[in-house]
């Protein structure tokens, strides 16, 4: 296994890394920030979690007939499931930093594993997110495939992205994740929510109706990684953003920038498990570190992201300008 070297870590110091590792893990990705926190309760005897819908029912517009009891109508339900699963890793550090680095090694390692693990938990939401039904290609382009080097995001297709989730009955989204908790919610001024990639930022920010957040007339509440707005989508950028590496005309890249309003989508964990900072000392596996040479800090979760409804979430595929 490969080693790196660092100090011996007493493990009742474990805590202060734990915190160092969630602080990092929690607020520097974007995919995960607005989704329903539904999670499954620890020894619940089970790791799949039922999302259900319930659906509306039909406008009532035919008048009652005097002494004549009417049909009625009949609850329609939607259930979605998800199950979670376990990712994680670890670094093994060896003993000989303790007496060569002038680095605090360990509180080091704590917020590499921390960034880590937050990018692989918005990485895996993200793939599910840009999996979903709703989806414009720009241009000309009727698939991915035909996305060309001319095919840019464009005030066009912004609004016919509106239109697509107004038409779906999509909300705006009016809280989101709070950064310092991962759980708890924070409340946001009505809007649906883009997620872009900076190389077509880069085209966005010229179109004719964006709105630079610098000019916002109130800047209060302004998101994380917030960029500016176009009509009724407040964009966030982030480079995690989804490249479909190579899938378009001639080889090109093709961007995906994700809209979308509120409970579109749910991530879930288990009660008590969802982050944990896994610090194994010098010496601590016993015979098999029989001269305390070796040290493991790692970070384990477990985790799904869901799509509950893809009326709600719309994807765009485009190039990026050269």
């Amino acid at each position: 296994m490969p080693n790196t070297t660092t100090t011996q870590i007493p493990a009742e110091v474990n805590n202060f890394y734990d915190k160092t590792l969630l602080t990092r893990a929690v607020p520097y990705f974007v995919h995960t920030k607005f989704a329903q926190t539904r999670n499954i309760p620890r020894k619940g005897g089970t790791k799949t979690i039922k999302f259900r819908r319930y659906g509306n029912l039909v406008a009532a517009t035919t008048p009652l007939t005097e002494g004549i009891t009417p049909t009625g109508s009949q609850l329609a339900i939607t259930n979605v499931t998800a199950t979670v699963n376990d990712y994680g890793d670890y670094v093994t550090i060896t003993d000989v930093l303790d007496y060569q680095s002038e680095d605090p090694i360990l509180t080091e390692t704590a917020e590499i594993l921390g960034d880590q693990a937050g990018d692989t938990l918005d990485q895996i939401c993200r793939d599910i997110l840009v999996a979903g039904t709703n989806v414009y290609y720009g241009g000309t382009a009727v698939s991915r495939v035909t996305v060309g080097a001319s095919d840019l995001i464009t005030q066009v297709l912004l609004q016919k992205v509106v239109r697509t989730l107004k038409n779906g009955l999509a909300k705006k989204v009016t809280r989101m994740v709070d950064a310092s908790t991962g759980i708890a919610t924070v409340p946001l001024n009505a809007c649906y929510i883009g997620i872009v990639h900076p190389n077509v930022s880069f085209t966005l920010k010229g179109l004719s109706g964006f709105l630079p957040v610098e000019k916002y007339a109130n800047t209060k509440g302004v998101m994380d990684h917030e960029i500016g707005m176009f009509e009724e989508i407040r964009f966030l950028e982030t480079t995690n953003a989804k490249v479909f590496t190579g899938a378009g005309a001639a080889g090109i890249d093709v961007y995906g920038t994700l809209v979308m309003g509120q409970e579109a989508y749910a991530t879930t964990s288990i009660n008590g498990q969802a982050m944990m900072n896994i610090v194994k000392p010098l010496g601590s596996a016993g015979t098999a570190d029989p001269l305390n040479q070796r040290a493991t800090s790692g970070w384990k979760a477990n985790f799904v992201a869901k799509i509950l409804n893809n009326n709600y979430i719309v994807r765009i595929e485009t190039a990026a300008a050269a």
